[in-house]
């Protein structure tokens, strides 16, 4: 492992992204153990893309273009769906102690998804980990398997960051419903730039 490799990790990772955003809105509307269970979500849906690297699904993705694109209209859809739940749920970002929060499972299964349907990160491992394991190496897999180990340990740090900040201050924003709405648009606009730019990438 170089520091190259670890400034590159933590750059893409910190970048705001789907990830992000969907850890934010957790830790606003649910707090410190939502947040926490969005990171944690999030880390894990890097698992599939990992697994298609390393047994090139990853390389048929980028190779075939209507399964690039099947993936990738799949991931637009879902983007557009958290866009529109959020925008027409007033109910989303609000601090109700008597309304149920939301399963750690169902938290969980929507940050697995998000990042499942989204083909830019098998990609990003395709074209991002072979700068730093040589395929002739004879400890090629192992090298990549804990490279990988690290970049899902940098996502699950940097999001929990994210999730904690935004619980920390969950009450004192949410007690002012005029910003609710707009952190309820926001975070609409977001899912909703993030599908667009999603729908534009190519492979």
């Amino acid at each position: 492992m170089t520091i190259a490799f670890l400034v590159t990790t933590l750059v893409v990772v910190v970048t705001p992204g789907a990830g992000v955003i969907f850890t934010l809105s957790a830790g606003l509307t649910g707090g410190r153990r939502a947040s926490l269970v969005a990171a944690f979500g999030c880390t894990v849906g890097i698992v599939p893309h990992l697994a298609a690297a390393v047994t090139g699904l990853a390389a048929l993705l980028r190779s075939s273009a209507p399964a690039f694109h099947l993936l990738k209209y799949l991931g637009v859809a879902y983007l557009l769906y958290l866009a529109w739940a959020t925008l027409r749920d007033r109910d989303a970002i609000a601090v109700r102690p008597q309304v149920a929060p939301r399963s750690a499972a169902r938290v969980i299964g929507s940050a697995v998804l998000m990042n499942l349907l989204n083909p830019k990160v098998t990609i990003f491992f395709v074209a991002f980990l072979p700068q730093f394991v040589p395929p002739d190496a004879p400890d090629a897999l192992p090298r990549m398997l804990g490279l990988s180990a690290v970049f899902m340990l940098a996502t699950l740090v940097v999001f929990s960051g994210y999730g904690l900040c935004a619980a920390a201050v969950r009450r004192h924003v949410l007690d002012r419903p005029r910003v609710t709405d707009w952190l309820r648009r926001g975070f609409a606009g977001s899912f909703l730039a993030l599908g667009l730019l999603l729908a534009r990438a190519d492979t």
